[in-house]
This record gives structure tokens, C-alpha cells and sequence, in this order.
């Protein structure tokens, strides 16, 4: 994973945190329920790219084992 994209995710999952706080201080529960919805979809998107390389990482692992 690039580092650009641990700083989207993180950025987008503080800014998911910040809309929940909000959405809980003001009582306005569908701003609350948009925020934990953000931070899903960043732990999601986190998650997505820690499985890209593995994958990748794999392949390579792969690839020695037949070259030897």
C-alpha cells in the first residue's frame, strides 16, 4: 500500500469520526450514522489494499519457489 493511500484512508476515516461526534453532540442521529458509514468504508478501503499486497506478495513468493 502506498503511503498516499494510508493518508486518504486515515483522512477520511478522522473525517468519519469528527461527522459521528458531531452527529452524537448535536442529536442528529443521521449524521452520526453517515460518520460510523465513513469510517467504515475507509477501514474497507484500508483493508482492500493490505490484501492487494499480499496478494502481490504471494505471487512473488510463488514465482521464486518455481525459479530455484
Amino acid at each position: 500500500m502506498s503511503a498516499a493511500d494510508h493518508v486518504k484512508n486515515t483522512a477520511e476515516k478522522m473525517a468519519g469520526k469528527a461527522k459521528e461526534a458531531t452527529g452524537k453532540v448535536t442529536g442528529n442521529e443521521k449524521l452520526e450514522n453517515e460518520g460510523k458509514l465513513d469510517q467504515a468504508k475507509a477501514d474497507l478501503k484500508e483493508a482492500g489494499e493490505h490484501l492487494k499486497d499480499d496478494a502481490k506478495k504471494a505471487g512473488e513468493h510463488l514465482k521464486d519457489a518455481t525459479d530455484r
